[in-house]
């Protein structure tokens, strides 16, 4: 039992000790770039650090945030209590976001609508950003660490810093976390490599001092575009927020050697202008991608919609006419037949005098369900129209038809609703009964009134009776 505990609390641990490493980590890097102060820098990816693990882990990794930008900010300012207090502020900063995205974003889905995007964005950059940045730049100022002159641009500096990490580093981890399974084919994960390659292409012509040293700040930022319309467009929301990261890299690497359209007088002012570029680029981008994204989810649903019956679920006629069609490709190639089954549900219209018609649409339902469960993965089941019902059953010939038609009479007589349910079955089998789907189906439904003659719950080809009973 003491087994068990331990490693139950060590599972609620890892993830405090996940986040605190990460955030650590990060915000180390980050600093190793202020400039306008040590504790004041425009590369902050924290915040995006802290938003997104308590989007995903719960409020209940603050203290792991708490404890990481103490030692962080103890390292910068050297004084526990104005370290406790930064901290403070960091912490109470993803907090705030992390409530506020949850309540008006749709959380840790914030990415996946346009709406979403832009509720996020404007809550980190009002509600979260600027308090944060006020208890930071407070701080500092109540300890005598930032002097009049610097107070305009540390708080910017802090600012700024706060909301890019948060617009670049929350799309990634929140996207990878929510899709994490990727289902590409050989050309797809070419056309990704080659995304990977071209980012870094161009970005090293836009920002490398190597390669634009001859286009030395001119506006070449505008190259970077194609890249995220390209990752928009033909990837995922999940790989657009991806392709930022490399370009972000090599965007302020490059700048801090000089090279690229954002440097300016001083190191600071060109980060500055930079991340303001990048946080705009990577809304723009994900505001985009979001856009392709629920146009494609719509025309799937549409495209669903064309081929599906909207009562039952299965397939409508005009796919069932289009999946004959393949089949029948396909039998000549193979030289193997195959069957169809025509289905009526006996006494529908009695039904809906009898018991309603909510009953009625029930009884078709419940026929839809003994076929779901008949079906094997390479079957087809439809609804024809009305009380009718087709079955398409490929590499099957007459014995073999005959068999599932039998038991999905048995099933739906036996399914243990009420009332109780009959179905008349009609065979036809390719090609000896037609050539054509209309012929096939032609034949079945001839077999169909001949099941129904024979007083129903009957399976019939070839003007054949099969009595179930």
């Amino acid at each position: 039992m003491a087994e068990v505990e331990s490693v139950s609390r060590i599972r609620r641990l890892l993830p405090q000790v996940a986040v605190a490493a990460g955030y650590l980590i990060a915000c180390k890097l980050g600093l190793a770039l202020a400039m306008v102060n040590p504790s004041a820098t425009a590369i902050w990816p924290g915040s995006g650090i802290a938003i997104g693990a308590l989007l995903l882990l719960g409020y209940r990794v603050w203290p792991a945030i708490l404890v990481a930008a103490f030692l962080v900010n103890l390292g910068t300012t050297g004084s526990p209590l104005v370290a406790l207090a930064i901290g403070g502020g960091n912490t109470l900063e993803g907090l705030v976001a992390a409530h506020l995205i949850n309540r008006y974003a749709a959380g840790r889905y914030a990415f996946e609508r346009t709406v979403g995007i832009l509720k996020f964005t404007a809550l980190v950059a009002v509600t979260s950003a600027v308090p944060g940045a006020a208890i930071g730049f407070s701080t500092l100022v109540m300890a005598g660490l930032v002097h009049a002159p610097e107070y305009g641009t540390v708080f910017l500096t802090w600012w700024l810093g706060n909301l890019s990490g948060a617009l670049i580093i929350v799309p990634l981890i929140l996207h990878w976390a929510n899709h994490p399974l990727v289902h590409w084919d050989t050309s797809r994960a070419a056309e990704a490599a080659a995304l990977i390659v071209s980012a870094f292409t161009v970005s090293l012509v836009v920002f490398d001092k190597r390669f634009a040293s001859a286009a030395h700040n001119f506006p070449l930022e505008f190259l970077c575009t194609p890249l995220f319309i390209w990752a928009a467009f033909r990837f995922s929301p999940r790989t657009a927020a991806a392709t930022i990261i490399p370009v972000a890299i090599v965007a302020i690497h490059g700048t801090l050697q000089g090279a690229g359209p954002f440097v300016r007088g001083s190191w600071n002012e060109s980060l500055l202008l930079l991340q303001s570029f990048m946080s705009v680029t990577a809304v723009m981008t994900l505001v985009l991608a979001a856009e392709v994204g629920e146009r494609r989810r719509a025309e799937s649903r549409f495209r669903q919609m064309a081929v599906s019956d909207p009562m039952t679920g299965l397939v409508n006629y005009r796919q069932l006419v289009t999946v004959l069609d393949a089949e029948i490709r396909r039998s000549q190639r193979m030289v193997r037949p195959f069957a169809v089954l025509f289905l009526d549900l006996d006494g529908l219209k009695g039904i809906n005098d009898r018991h309603g018609h909510l009953v009625g649409s029930r009884a078709l339902m419940r026929l839809a369900e003994v076929l779901r469960l008949s079906c094997r993965s390479m079957d087809t089941a439809a609804r024809f129209g009305g009380d009718e019902f087709a079955l398409v059953l490929p590499e099957t010939g007459e014995a073999a038809a005959r068999q599932v038609g039998v038991r999905v009479c048995e099933r739906l007589t036996s399914d243990g609703e009420q009332p109780t349910l009959s179905v008349s079955v009609g065979v036809a089998v390719y090609p000896r009964d037609g050539e054509t789907s209309d012929g096939l189906l032609g034949t079945a439904d001839r077999a169909l009134y001949a099941a129904k003659a024979g007083g129903g719950g009957r399976v019939v080809a070839d003007a054949d009776t099969a009595d179930l009973h």
